[in-house]
């Protein structure tokens, strides 16, 4: 298993003696990331606003039990995911969210994205659009295989650290993950002359 990095580890020490500027060195260090992870999950700025602090908020009071046998970001992550599925599961009752809002979401994020000057409006355009499917597809997937999805494309993590993180065995991330693909090609199949060339 992998351990935090030796700054971390500091930082993590420091903060569970109760030094408070060396937990502010950590939430600097990990906000980005943290929020860009929620952000995946949800599809939504504010909810993933209101998810990292949460999350930083739980990390905070159970830093404690921390035990240096993963990985930082690994800890943080399940926090964050298990903070998103406690949401989900609050707003199950009154979920009512239409795919307009959804690629309104995907549109805002991959604004963000376009940067390269050597690509024609329409190259642009045609990624633009790929984007907002691609993302509108993932916020149509069930929580779990969209939390597959993001932590293993998007954030990169291995089996192991999805296992961590999930806190289950890695061939039960292995098949969840193959589902969850199978899944999002499903969604995307209407649309695969937009994915083609």
């Amino acid at each position: 298993m992998s351990n935090p990095e030796p700054q971390d580890a500091v930082l993590i020490e420091r903060s569970k003696r109760g030094d408070r500027h060396a937990f502010d060195d950590l939430v600097a260090k990990y906000q980005t990331r943290v929020y860009q992870f929620a952000y995946r999950l949800s599809g939504d700025g504010e909810t993933a606003s209101d998810l990292t602090a949460e999350a930083f908020v739980r990390v905070y009071t159970n830093l404690h039990r921390f035990r240096f046998d993963s990985k930082f970001t690994t800890w943080v992550f399940r926090i964050v995911t298990n903070c998103f599925l406690d949401l989900r599961k609050r707003e199950q009752v009154r979920k009512h969210e239409s795919l307009e809002e959804l690629l309104t979401t995907a549109d805002s994020e991959m604004k963000k994205q376009f940067g390269s000057e050597d690509e024609s409006p329409l190259e642009i355009a045609e990624r633009g659009e790929r984007g907002k499917a691609l993302e509108a597809a993932i916020q149509r997937l069930p929580e779990y295989q969209r939390a597959m999805i993001v932590m293993y494309h998007i954030e990169m993590l291995s089996y192991e650290e999805i296992a961590q993180t999930l806190d289950m065995p890695i061939g039960t991330v292995k098949s969840r993950l193959n589902r969850a693909r199978l899944a999002l090609k499903q969604v995307l199949d209407p649309m695969q002359e937009l994915f083609s060339g």
